[in-house]
């Protein structure tokens, strides 16, 4: 874990520090779960502190272009959420009734041993992206 916080720093370390930048920073290392823009302009209005929207957009798109945070659009869902780039594979379920978002603890695909059947020969995967839908507990108690 610690080579991943150095690779994260590392990658900060090249861009400019600005105090919108590490509010924003800062909102995505508190995070339990992938947040969208509004609900990081949220937790940074809770600390008193004021910045614009745009302005935490800008620097979403800077942080995924530098691959220090990722940046997931999930079913049904019309807004993009963003998550710090902590260098773990890391797959969520969605509630389709409340959206909320729940890391799974495994992966159903080892990238090493999963072999596709593409109509394509020579494609060498590099990564995947899994999201589960259905109904959390709650959700499913009310249905």
């Amino acid at each position: 874990m610690t080579d991943n916080i150095d690779e994260l720093e590392r990658k900060l370390s090249k861009i400019k520090q600005t105090k919108p930048r590490r509010l924003v920073m800062d909102v995505l290392r508190d995070a339990e779960k992938p947040l969208s823009a509004v609900q990081i302009l949220a937790e940074i209005e809770k600390t008193g502190e004021q910045i614009w929207l745009s302005t935490i957009y800008r620097i979403l798109d800077l942080f995924v272009e530098k691959d220090i945070a990722i940046k997931s659009t999930l079913l049904d869902q019309d807004q993009a959420v963003y998550g710090l780039n902590q260098y773990q594979h890391t797959h969520y379920a969605v509630c389709i009734g409340c959206h909320r978002i729940i890391t799974m603890d495994n992966c159903p695909i080892a990238c090493d041993s999963f072999e596709p059947s593409l109509r394509e020969d020579g494609f060498r995967i590099t990564g995947h992206k899994i999201e589960l839908y259905g109904y959390c507990s709650e959700c499913d108690k009310k249905r």
